[in-house]
């Protein structure tokens, strides 16, 4: 195993941009230390041909451009201060209202208008004789994106032999603040060959948050027998959805143990990704409303060319009690892991 660094890109304010590759004997991670972004994932199909089977881009330049940030779509960016939706932004902690930025319809999403997918984080590099991995940390300040505290944020990605792709998160506040980090990565297990939607999806969940217009209710209700029923394997695109999935799948998993979440796959490359997490969640995103982009005068990606397995506390956790807390007090560490395993068949 090994890790090399060579130079991405610059920013627009002259810091120089990373790009750390993570690799084993079979497959190789890309991660820019510019939003802590995995740019590829490089693994055989069944046929020992590599693809990149994640969404991304060659180059920093791209992930900067007006074309890509005027409908930005996260790719394998960490998100943060809080992932998914608050609704109308509007944020009470301790009897303080913090009116957040509303940059998804009426509400507020992923951080808001420069989340931590749009920074840059310092990085160490990791290396043992088990594992290779990175070391971001970033520094959010009190009143960044309107969030209340001082929030030192540490993400840690591994990868050993086995072809885990751990991904340990880390925060501590100096103010009570929220929190809820992921990674906005979009697999597809054919390389862009084709869409996700013939890609089989199992899911340890037979229950999920209700939503009304992308905000949950409150309520949580089963899935079974539901086009939201992926309690065995069954293909994306089999309940002909007209704009696919975008929903939180819940695990009952409040206690924070490390479980199996579930399970993608995808026939013809023989390619599949187990998910384990300590979230109690997980959202589901098909992909619809990615844009196509014209990268080096040919156009890549677009609707369903992926599929996003958030692992995640629930949207809109600040105004549901009853749901588990995303509340981080000074003194608490949040302390959350996710592993991707790749395995090909």
């Amino acid at each position: 195993m090994k890790i090399t660094a060579k130079p991405f890109g610059q920013l627009k304010d002259g810091r120089e941009a990373l790009l750390f590759t993570l690799a084993n004997e079979e497959i190789s991670v890309k991660i820019t230390n510019y939003g802590a972004i995995i740019t590829a994932i490089d693994m055989p199909n069944k046929n020992g041909s590599i693809d990149n089977i994640v969404c991304g881009f060659e180059n920093l330049e791209t992930y900067l451009s007006d074309d890509y940030l005027g409908n930005c779509p996260y790719f394998g960016a960490i998100i943060g201060r809080f992932g998914n939706r608050i609704a109308k932004g509007h944020l009470e902690i301790e009897g303080e209202t913090y009116e957040m930025a509303v940059n998804n319809g009426p509400n507020h999403l992923h951080g808001g208008l420069e989340g931590f997918d749009k920074k840059l984080f310092d990085a160490e590099i990791i290396e043992s004789a088990e594992k290779v991995g990175l070391k971001l940390t970033y520094m959010s300040a009190d009143g960044e994106e309107n969030y209340p505290g001082n929030l030192k944020v540490t993400c840690i990605y591994t990868l050993n032999a086995n072809n885990d792709l751990a991904i340990q998160y880390y925060a501590e506040t100096d103010k009570t603040t929220v929190v809820n980090l992921t990674n906005h990565s979009y697999f597809n297990l054919t390389g862009q060959k084709e869409n996700i939607l013939n890609h089989e999806l199992e899911l340890n969940a037979t229950k999920m948050t209700e939503m009304v217009e992308q905000i949950p209710t409150g309520k949580i209700k089963p899935v079974v027998g539901t086009a939201f029923d992926f309690t065995t394997p069954k293909k994306i695109g089999a309940e002909g959805l007209e704009t696919g999935y975008d929903d939180n799948f819940v695990f009952g998993n409040e206690d924070g143990y490390l479980i199996m979440a579930g399970t993608l796959s995808e026939a013809k490359s023989g390619r599949k990704v187990e998910v384990y997490t300590t979230q109690p969640g997980m959202q589901v995103y098909t992909g619809y409303w990615i844009p196509e982009f014209n990268i080096d005068g040919k156009k890549k990606f677009g609707s369903y060319s992926g599929v996003a397995l958030e692992t995640q506390h629930y949207p809109d956790s600040v105004h549901q009690a009853q749901f588990p807390t995303t509340i981080l007090k000074p003194g608490e560490l949040y302390d959350q892991k996710t592993i991707y395993k790749f395995i090909t068949e």
